[in-house]
């Protein structure tokens, strides 16, 4: 069983995941800092275990759902929102707040939610990571299981280094935020119902869904932020009627 091709299986699935990671890593970073900092590693941990468990179940459909309309449209557009709700986040609101959120009637923690959005963001974008993975595993489930899972301490281990240097340099969280929809654009350009447009270019539609997502996302979010500051200067009695 242990062979020199289940080594160079096991290795190359373990550098593919830590390859097409970085992205989810960067949600797990900046989703962890909507929390209180004695919080944000246990939700990194708990977030990028939960995450990978359900990628590994997710390996057992990704055939499918690649061939689904709509799903990866859907997706992308799921992540546009939380690049966008992560740069829009209010901390100080948020303390003022009970530490709960609901969902589909569901109360959940902050905690709870945090490690719901970091398992949800992850499995949009993974589609094409379980794909790659599975591939090099050649049906061999438990060498997929064992590859992924071996990644996760190095995935920790980014995400960790992300949300240190989001604190340290706080304008690095809109570059997080560009990732994502970047990300969420070049999913939604891969949604098998817009390849049937006839003479549908992968690689411009990708680039070109990308740069509108980072233009939608941030722009939108620059545009929320403002509007707040703005209202706060109001409510401060320094509001100049300019409204950017």
């Amino acid at each position: 069983m242990f062979d020199a091709m289940f080594w160079a299986a096991l290795f190359g699935i373990i550098w593919v995941d830590l390859l097409l990671s970085g992205d989810n890593a960067v949600v797990i970073a900046m989703v962890s800092r909507q929390l209180p900092s004695e919080q944000q590693r246990k939700v990194i941990i708990f977030g990028t275990v939960a995450a990978v468990v359900a990628r590994i179940g997710l390996a057992f459909v990704a055939d499918l759902l690649s061939l689904l309309y709509f799903v990866s449209i859907a997706a992308g557009l799921y992540l546009m929102k939380v690049a966008y709700d992560l740069l829009t986040h209010d901390e100080e609101e948020a303390a003022e707040r009970k530490p709960v959120t609901k969902i589909l009637g569901i109360t959940l923690s902050a905690f709870a939610s945090a490690v719901l959005t970091i398992t949800v963001a992850d499995v949009m974008m993974s589609l094409d990571n379980v794909l790659a993975i599975a591939a090099l595993a050649h049906g061999h489930w438990i060498l997929m299981a064992i590859g992924v899972a071996l990644s996760i301490p190095m995935v920790i281990a980014f995400a960790v280094a992300i949300s240190a240097l989001i604190e340290r340099f706080p304008f690095i969280k809109w570059v997080g935020a560009a990732v994502l929809a970047w990300a969420a654009g070049g999913i939604v350009a891969n949604d098998p119902l817009l390849k049937l447009v006839p003479h549908y270019d992968a690689h411009l539609s990708h680039l070109a869904a990308g740069v509108t997502a980072v233009l939608i996302v941030l722009g939108t979010a620059w545009v929320e932020l403002k509007r707040r500051e703005n209202e706060a200067a109001a409510e401060a009695g320094f509001y100049d009627g300019n409204p950017w």
